[in-house]
């Protein structure tokens, strides 16, 4: 594995090399839950960084306590960045994880730089910081601390229902700063659920998350992602879904189509092949000009979720808008704009 020297674009740290070879130590467990799981902890060099500005991302910083993914989505996007440290993008990214275990001090240290503006930062939008790992290495709560500490502005993305754990810390948070949390629920389909996400908590538990921040005075969104075309994009299952989104209290649903990146492009139609052989033609037209689906099938796709949202009473959410956690904060008195907040969707 090409551990040393491993560097970060646009990481904050003055050393730019991320971990050196001697910081590693591997671990595996005896439980079921970690079966056949190797876990690298490291000491990383910085915790902070910059997403690259030709990102179509509506942010500009992340935090990933996290590398690999035991959620095992066949379509997740960043596994390629499995391959920076010599490790398969396939199996490997899902059995392969790489822990960040200084990442809350090295947080609580990147945000008190007198360099630091206090943008808002996003999680979650890389690999899931709530994953089967977060439950045995329990890095969120001292992240969300350090971001509460300094009312720094933050949002998270999930798949994992171990959120529901921080409950009372997103609560502190969200007294001194914007908060957005959103659940990722591509489709109810539990079928096509066990096949694509595999490692991710059922459809109907995130729901339940969705529910349970709700009822806690908590907003909470839906990511409708991945909509997956020729599998999960026909009326009757995003009526299903959307549905079950509303009927969750969620107080937005925005869809995004499936993409398929470099390396998890590979993946995903090595399992289209054994899975669903027929449709491997049909997608490679569909994606024939690059990672994203033509233009008209995403905007299709988007009309439809919008107009079922609107019939069972939700909304999409909008680019650039906050998700918020609490009440809105007293007008501004200070004709000086503050850090502009971004949303993860």
């Amino acid at each position: 594995m090409r551990w040393d020297n491993l560097v970060e674009k646009n990481s904050t740290a003055g050393n730019s090399a991320l971990f050196a070879a001697d910081a590693v130590t591997t671990r595996t467990f005896d439980t079921p839950e970690f079966r056949g799981i190797t876990f690298h902890e490291i000491r990383a060099r910085s915790i902070l960084n910059r997403v690259p500005g030709a990102s179509r991302m509506p942010f500009e910083w992340t935090v990933n306590p996290y590398r690999g993914c035991t959620h095992a989505c066949v379509y997740c996007f960043a596994r390629k960045t499995h391959s920076y440290l010599d490790l398969d993008t396939g199996i490997g990214f899902d059995s392969q994880i790489v822990v960040k275990v200084n990442a809350a001090e090295l947080l609580q240290r990147e945000l008190a730089s007198r360099h630091w503006r206090g943008e808002h930062v996003a999680m979650g939008t890389n690999v899931d910081c709530y994953q089967r790992a977060e439950g045995r290495y329990r890095l969120m709560p001292g992240i969300i601390t350090a971001l509460r500490d300094r009312a720094n502005p933050f949002s998270i993305l999930t798949k994992g229902t171990l959120i529901l754990r921080d409950l009372e810390l997103l609560r502190q948070a969200a007294e001194v700063a914007e908060v957005g949390v959103s659940v990722s629920v591509g489709f109810t389909d539990r079928e096509l659920w066990r096949t694509v996400e595999p490692g991710t908590p059922s459809p109907e538990r995130r729901l339940d998350v969705v529910r349970a921040l709700t009822d806690a005075g908590i907003g909470c969104s839906v990511l409708m992602a991945p909509v997956i075309p020729f599998l999960g994009d026909r009326p009757e299952q995003l009526r299903a879904t959307v549905a079950a989104v509303a009927d969750a209290g969620a107080a937005t649903v925005t869809p995004l189509v499936l993409h398929l990146r470099p390396g998890a492009r590979e993946w995903y139609l090595h399992w289209l092949g054994q899975h669903h052989p027929h449709l491997v033609e049909r997608y490679e037209r569909m994606y024939a000009d690059g990672a994203y689906a033509p233009t008209w099938y995403q905007r299709r796709i988007t009309r439809q979720v919008h107009e079922l949202a609107d019939e069972f009473g939700i909304g999409p959410a909008h680019r650039g808008e906050a998700r918020r956690i609490g009440p809105a904060p007293a007008p501004a008195t200070s004709p000086e704009p503050g850090p502009t907040q971004l949303t993860l969707l």
